[in-house]
């Protein structure tokens, strides 16, 4: 009979309205993906760019999330053993502004707006008493697949006389 495995909880924060590109955030999210949030901390504190501490920020909430929800709700819930799930930056409003253009007249540019999101999950444990099947030997291997065809040999090309 086999145990019932808990859910993996995910815990997240967002940053609305933030006052830089979309892709301009990314650059520094695609960093963190897939760490483990002290690694993912680490990049983003010794990062240079300007969305660097807002980045950090929203990780921080996330992690403060895990720890109040895991004491709120009773879970089990080991901030150490988290790590970064998803980092999303998405397209917020665009403010419209003018700018002056020579003869009076003017051009419209945008600034962009973004909404940043910082999912953390914990990592799953990986049981001990799990049965693993035995590794596979070149013996196996070979029972199961097919033998390999080997390729067509080419023709060589002939050349016709030329007729004079």
């Amino acid at each position: 009979m086999a145990k019932a495995v808990a859910p993996i909880r995910e815990f997240r924060a967002e940053a609305k309205f933030q006052r830089t590109s979309p892709q301009k955030a990314k650059l520094v999210l695609d960093t963190i993906k897939g760490l483990r949030v002290e690694a993912a901390i680490n990049a983003v504190h010794f990062s240079t760019k300007r969305m660097a501490p807002v980045i950090e920020k929203v990780l921080q909430s996330a992690i403060a999330n895990a720890a109040h929800l895991s004491s709120e709700q009773g879970l089990d819930v080991d901030v150490d053993n988290l790590f970064v799930k998803t980092a999303v930056a998405n397209e917020g409003p665009r403010l419209k502004r003018i700018r002056p253009a020579p003869m009076g007249r003017a051009f419209r540019y945008q600034r962009r707006l973004c909404h940043i999101i910082v999912t953390v999950a914990e990592k799953p444990v990986v049981e001990q008493g799990v049965k693993k099947s035995a590794p596979a030997t070149p013996a196996t291997k070979a029972a199961g697949k097919p033998a390999a065809k080997k390729p067509a040999a080419k023709k060589a090309a002939t050349k016709k006389p030329v007729a004079a």
